[in-house]
C-alpha cells in the first residue's frame, strides 16, 4: 500500500436493466473469473423470484431494504494505548458499510442449501 497517494475509487456504471449502482457492485461481487454475463443472470434471476414472491412491492426495493438491514453501523477496531491492546468501537464509514453489507449478503447466500445460486440469493 502506497504512503504517498491514496487508491483511487473506481466509478462503476449502472446496470443496464434498472440503472442502479447499488445493483452493478452486487453483481461484481457475485461474479467469478470475469463472467460479468453469468453474474447478470443469477441476479436478475434472483430479481425475477422475488417480484413473483412479492407482488407488492419492486425487487430492487426489497434488496435495498435487505441491504439496510444486514449492514453494520458500528465495528470494532484494535487500539494499543501503552502495552495493552483494546477493542475500541468504531462508527463504520458509509462505503465500507455498504461494502461489508454485500459481502455477507453474498457468503451467507453461497452457504445455503439450495440448488442454485439464483435460489440461493432470492431465499436470502
Amino acid at each position: 500500500m502506497s504512503r504517498r497517494h491514496r487508491a483511487q475509487k473506481r466509478e462503476v456504471l449502472p446496470d443496464p436493466k434498472f440503472g442502479d449502482l447499488i445493483v452493478t457492485k452486487f453483481m461484481n461481487y457475485v461474479m467469478y473469473e470475469g463472467k460479468k454475463a453469468v453474474a447478470e443472470n443469477i441476479v436478475y434471476g434472483a430479481f425475477d423470484i422475488l417480484a413473483e414472491k412479492k407482488k407488492d412491492q419492486e425487487p430492487v426495493a426489497t434488496f435495498h431494504t435487505a441491504l439496510e438491514n444486514v449492514a453494520p453501523s458500528v465495528e470494532v477496531r484494535s487500539r494499543r494505548v501503552g502495552g495493552a491492546t483494546y477493542q475500541v468501537p468504531v462508527e463504520v464509514r458509509p462505503d465500507r458499510r455498504r461494502a461489508l453489507a454485500i459481502r455477507w449478503l453474498v457468503n451467507a447466500a453461497r452457504n445455503r442449501g439450495e440448488n442454485t445460486m439464483t435460489e440461493k440469493l432470492a431465499a436470502e
